[in-house]
């Protein structure tokens, strides 16, 4: 039988979350063919070599997540690609919440609202306005799990292997398309790590920053020494 969604992870260095956000996909009571296909871009697969269900396809990429997520689909058998982040848990129910979106064959992608798994008011307001401009701008984060139709996925050219912003760049794509994009209210619950590492502060205005400078046509190598704190 025809694999219904095939789930694909881009990993480097998550050996701490990768079992956890497994467990988690494969705990939802699905009522289709699912497969998960995990993509280390780490050359010593420091990641994969942890994953303990067996269940699980695992694969080599080289390091870029555009490159391993791409590396991903083209392993895929499923109709829909569904491209989750390590440190990211789907809402419960999720993958059939997906199926029902797709039955409707005129939307093409879709992808959830943003929780972060963290208490403070702060974090509620992120959480808001990501809602927000996602919807303003039709361009949600990888961290939402965006999720696609495999053809329309590759009929439009794939993630561009550029080191930064290969979401947005996909969705752009998708815009320019006119592919119709479906946000559905369940929220996926990300890991605050960057926050609380970087500043709440910092690491929002640098991200609005950032996304604003790449619509306006900056190159993603020059925002991803940005990202790094290097310019």
């Amino acid at each position: 039988m025809e694999t219904d969604i095939s789930i694909i992870i881009p990993v480097l260095n998550e050996q701490e979350t990768i079992n956890k956000t497994i467990k988690k996909v494969y705990q939802q009571n699905f009522r289709g063919i699912l497969e998960i296909i995990v993509v280390d871009g780490k050359e010593d697969r420091t990641t994969i070599l942890c994953v303990e269900n067996q269940k699980v396809m695992t694969v080599s990429s080289p390091p870029g997540r555009g490159i391993q997520m791409n590396c991903g689909a083209k392993k895929a058998s499923g109709k829909i690609l569904l491209f989750l982040h390590s440190d990211t848990i789907l809402p419960e129910n999720a993958l059939n919440e997906i199926l029902n979106t797709m039955k409707d064959q005129s939307i093409k992608v879709g992808a959830f609202d943003l929780a972060i798994n963290r208490k403070g008011l702060a974090y509620r307001v992120i959480e808001k306005t990501a809602s927000l401009r996602s919807r303003m701008t039709k361009i949600p984060y990888g961290d939402q799990a965006i999720f696609i139709r495999k053809k329309y996925f590759f009929g439009i050219g794939q993630y561009r292997e550029i080191p930064i912003m290969e979401d947005v760049e996909l969705m752009r794509s998708v815009k320019k398309d006119k592919g119709r994009l479906r946000f559905l209210k369940s929220r996926t619950s990300t890991s605050s790590r960057r926050w609380e590492k970087e500043g709440i502060v910092f690491c929002t205005l640098r991200n609005w920053t950032i996304l604003i400078l790449f619509l306006l046509g900056m190159k993603a190598e020059r925002l991803a020494g940005f990202y790094k704190n290097k310019i």
